[in-house]
């Protein structure tokens, strides 16, 4: 009993975990979603770019594009933070002053668009070489074909590996800790970290990945539900058969994203 209540105390402390609820809620939770965010919408454009650039038929366009999404997929994402967030400011590239906070988001961003750019590429490979072969026929250019007939199949069949990047990104937005943000930047790792150092009591940390939890797993179910409704061409749970799929994609995203983590 004594081992429990110790547990207890240690992990499960009800009013350590309301001292800390405010904080992670206004700043921890902001910021989290902040960081996030900011990361996924510019890592999810600099990643079409590199999806594009590395089916150029240009080596020019091909190569800088492969060796972009070799390193930043390559590099462990707390160096690459580190690299981006203090490695700027003594050699001069004082992008946003000695603020860390926009230097996370960059640094956040360049490794979302290496795993982005790869599932975009998965994505569009897969769409049958018949569509642009119709859109030419049709009489469209090849840009114009891949931009209005191939690419927006191809970023359907990969909704729910970029999903599952999201959720990635999520829990990679902690590692920005290592770059000493203000209190007013802190996200839900850092507070409920220095709460748990301060008191020597880990619950406000355990709280802190209670939110986690309650961000990430609802969007796990989702990944689930429209990789089925993509599969299936309809809702799972309405008991209806499936319908034959156009054609087997020559790369699973989800797979492939799994499979570089």
């Amino acid at each position: 009993m004594d081992i429990l209540n110790t547990l207890r105390e240690t992990f499960l402390d009800w009013g350590a975990m309301r001292e800390a609820l405010p904080e992670l809620l206004t700043v921890g939770l902001r910021n989290t979603l902040l960081l996030a965010i900011c990361s996924g919408v510019i890592g999810t454009v600099l990643g079409m770019v590199l999806a594009v650039c590395g089916l150029s038929s240009r080596r020019w366009l091909r190569w800088p594009a492969r060796v972009f999404t070799d390193v930043f997929r390559g590099l462990p994402a707390a160096v690459t933070i580190l690299l981006i967030g203090v490695g700027l400011s003594p050699v001069g590239l004082q992008i946003w002053g000695t603020n860390p906070y926009p230097l996370g988001i960059l640094a956040l961003s360049l490794i979302a668009s290496a795993y982005i750019g790869e599932i975009f590429r998965s994505g569009i490979q897969s769409v049958d070489q018949g569509q642009l072969e119709a859109a030419r026929a049709l009489g469209l250019s090849r840009t114009s074909g891949m931009r209005l007939v191939v690419i927006p199949q191809g970023v359907r069949r990969v909704l729910p590996a970029l999903v599952n990047q999201f959720i990635a990104l999520i829990k990679e937005s902690s590692l920005v800790y290592f770059l000493g943000l203000l209190a007013s930047q802190r996200d839900l790792f850092r507070i409920g970290q220095d709460s748990a150092a301060n008191s020597g009591n880990q619950s406000a940390l355990v709280l802190a990945g209670l939110f986690y939890l309650a961000i990430t797993v609802p969007l796990t179910h989702a990944v689930n539900a429209i990789d089925r409704r993509l599969r299936d061409g309809r809702r799972a749970d309405r008991g209806e058969a499936p319908e034959p799929t156009e054609r087997a994609t020559p790369a699973d995203p989800l797979t492939l994203t799994q499979e570089t983590r």
